[in-house]
C-alpha cells in the first residue's frame, strides 16, 4: 500500500482568515470565565478556611464535584440540561462562559486556600498585636503576601481554561475549533486546518506565558 501524503502548506495559510473570528470568542470565553471563576473562588476559597465548620463543608461539595467532574460534562449540562430546569434555553456563549467560570473557580478556590495558608501565622499575631483588626491584617499584610505566591498557579489555571475553550465546539461555540470544523467540512483539508488550530493556541498561551513570567517578576521584585 503506497502512502504520498505531502502537507499542503497553502491549505494552511488559506485557512487562516476562516479561524481568525475564532479567536475573540475563544478570549471572551475563556477571560469572562475566568473572571467570574476568580471572584468564585476567593469566595469558596475563603469558605475552605473559615473555623465555621458548615461553611467548610460547603466549599468541599463545590470543589469536589467540579474539580471531579469534566468540563465537558458541566458544559453539556449546562447548556442541555439546565434549561429543563429553567425551561427556556440559554445562549451557547453564556453556556461556555458559566462552565469556565464554575469549573476554574473550583480549583482557584484551592489555590487561595494554598496562598492564604502559606502566609506565616506570626504575621498575622503580629498585625493584631499592632491594633489591625482581623479584616485590616488580612486585607493589608496577608492577602497582598498570598496573591503573589498565588500568581503562578493563576497563570497556571488561566492556561488550561484558554484549552478547555476547545471542548466547547460541541455546543456550537463559534471558538477556533468550531471555526475549524465548518472549514473542514467545505475544503477536506483537516490536517492542515487543525495545525493552524494548534498554532493559534499556542500562539495564545505562549503569549499569555510571557505576560506571566512578567508579572511575577514584578510581583517578587515587589516584596
Amino acid at each position: 500500500m503506497d502512502f504520498d501524503f505531502q502537507f499542503d502548506w497553502s491549505a494552511a495559510i488559506a485557512s487562516i482568515p476562516y479561524l481568525l473570528p475564532g479567536i475573540p470568542w475563544t478570549l471572551l470565553i475563556s477571560f469572562g470565565g475566568l473572571a467570574f471563576g476568580f471572584f468564585i473562588g476567593i469566595f469558596f476559597g475563603l469558605l475552605r478556611i473559615s473555623p465555621i465548620r458548615w461553611l467548610r463543608w460547603v466549599a468541599v461539595v463545590y470543589i469536589e464535584i467540579f474539580r471531579g467532574t469534566p468540563i465537558l460534562v458541566q458544559v453539556l449540562f449546562i447548556f442541555y440540561g439546565l434549561p429543563q430546569l429553567l425551561g427556556s434555553p440559554i445562549n451557547a456563549l453564556v453556556a461556555g462562559i458559566a462552565a469556565i467560570a464554575v469549573n476554574s473557580g473550583a480549583y482557584i478556590s484551592e489555590i487561595v486556600r494554598g496562598g492564604v495558608q502559606s502566609i506565616e501565622r506570626g504575621q498575622r499575631e503580629a498585625s493584631l498585636s499592632l491594633g489591625l483588626s482581623r479584616v485590616q491584617a488580612f486585607r493589608y499584610v496577608i492577602w497582598p503576601q498570598a496573591f503573589r505566591r498565588m500568581i503562578p498557579p493563576l497563570g497556571n489555571q488561566g492556561i488550561i481554561s484558554i484549552k478547555d475553550t476547545s471542548l466547547f465546539s460541541v455546543i456550537g461555540v463559534g471558538e477556533l475549533v468550531r471555526q475549524g470544523q465548518i472549514y473542514i467540512a467545505t475544503t477536506f483539508t483537516a490536517l492542515e486546518v487543525y495545525f493552524m488550530v494548534a498554532l493559534m493556541y499556542l500562539a495564545i498561551t505562549w503569549t499569555l506565558s510571557i505576560l506571566l513570567r512578567q508579572l511575577e517578576r514584578r510581583g517578587i521584585a515587589g516584596q
